[in-house]
């Protein structure tokens, strides 16, 4: 493995020492808004000691369904906020590992573990923080295709070494299992120029992937096909970072991709339809797949061989019923996301 940077050295005194709270930050690029979370989030946030969430800098909610027995890994996991609602949505069969290499944020997730567990009503904890660099997960003990879900909250934007993340990610995800994570994205390549620039590095921006590069790089290492769940644009509102960045414009995206082999790089077609069987607690009427796959509870939908696949064989196969299969090949399915004037989404029908 590399040498751990001067880069980490960087982000480690930014996060660990110059941002006293998520309110010393100078942009809204690491911040989440709470109201755009899930209800069923938003109850277990408030059961969180605000010792951990006054310190967390995501810009997303990267908590997917069906966690329930799950073995999660949240990459980056800082004081915990969101390990510990995984811990709360897999309950005491699940297992979740946040990875941090801030000691003192560690500190304040593993020193909050014994209360936690008492609020959730856990015997036994099913949670633990490892000190580690994303980069490098052999190290904190991550082993091969073991993890049903990696989440990360506005943290692989700070890796110097992109690629390695996204290796080490799809090597301890189990076949089918699946990565959801918030994070800043580029509309054009960021200038060297910019990359070094601590405050912009610390506030997430300078490091943000250019979106044509990260799908580059998913199909250099195999996932041709990620689905975007939901973007929103990033305002800088700090006239000097502003000056800085220039033209440049950055969204948080949220992105989910599955560690499924058989993913073409276009959307295929062969005739399949998928329906959901509602069978989701969370999700009695509906299922989002992504920003433009909405599955209506019951309603059959004609869906890509990709789209199949992501429904039939991850652990959101139980809740789905998929007929066909790739015998036959009709041509490409045009499954390209809906866009329309006025943002509103697609629902009308499997795609777009």
């Amino acid at each position: 493995m590399h040498n751990h940077s001067s880069n980490h050295q960087v982000l480690k005194e930014y996060y660990g020492r110059v941002l006293g709270g998520t309110t010393d930050l100078k942009t809204n690029a690491c911040c989440s808004d709470p109201g755009t979370m899930p209800a069923r989030v938003r109850d277990i946030l408030k059961q969180i000691d605000p010792a951990i969430t006054d310190r967390f800098y995501g810009c997303g909610s990267p908590i997917p369904s069906a966690l329930e027995g799950c073995r999660v890994l949240d990459l980056g996991c800082g004081t915990g906020r969101d390990s510990y609602i995984l811990a709360s949505l897999a309950g005491e069969q699940g297992q979740v590992i946040g990875i941090d290499m801030t000691d003192e944020q560690l500190m304040v997730a593993t020193g909050h573990i014994p209360s936690m567990m008492e609020k959730f009503g856990f015997q036994q904890p099913n949670i633990d923080f490892r000190q580690g660099y994303i980069e490098d997960l052999q190290t904190p003990g991550i082993e091969d295709n073991s993890m049903d879900v990696v989440i990360s909250n506005c943290v692989i934007n700070l890796s110097p070494h992109k690629k390695e993340v996204f290796r080490e990610i799809f090597r301890v995800l189990k076949p089918g299992g699946e990565l959801l994570f918030s994070d800043v994205f580029a509309g054009q390549r960021i200038p060297a120029s910019l990359k070094d620039d601590p405050v912009l590095m610390g506030e997430c921006l300078s490091g943000a992937l250019y979106i044509e590069d990260f799908r580059r790089l998913l199909t250099g290492l195999g996932y041709p096909d990620y689905r975007l769940l939901s973007a929103s644009p990033i305002t800088i509102a700090n006239q000097q970072i502003e000056e800085k960045i220039g033209n440049i414009d950055f969204q948080s995206l949220t992105v989910r991709v599955f560690k499924l082999d058989n993913l073409e790089d276009i959307c295929e077609d062969y005739g399949q339809v998928a329906i959901y069987n509602g069978t989701l607690p969370e999700h009695p009427h509906f299922f989002q797949l992504d920003d433009h796959h909405r599955f209506i509870n019951g309603k059959p939908m004609l869906v890509c061989g990709n789209t199949a696949a992501m429904v039939q064989d991850t652990r959101y196969g139980s809740h789905f019923t998929v007929h066909g299969n790739r015998k036959t090949h009709y041509g490409p399915f045009n499954c390209l996301p809906a866009v329309s004037d006025d943002g509103a989404d697609c629902t009308t029908g499997g795609c777009g």
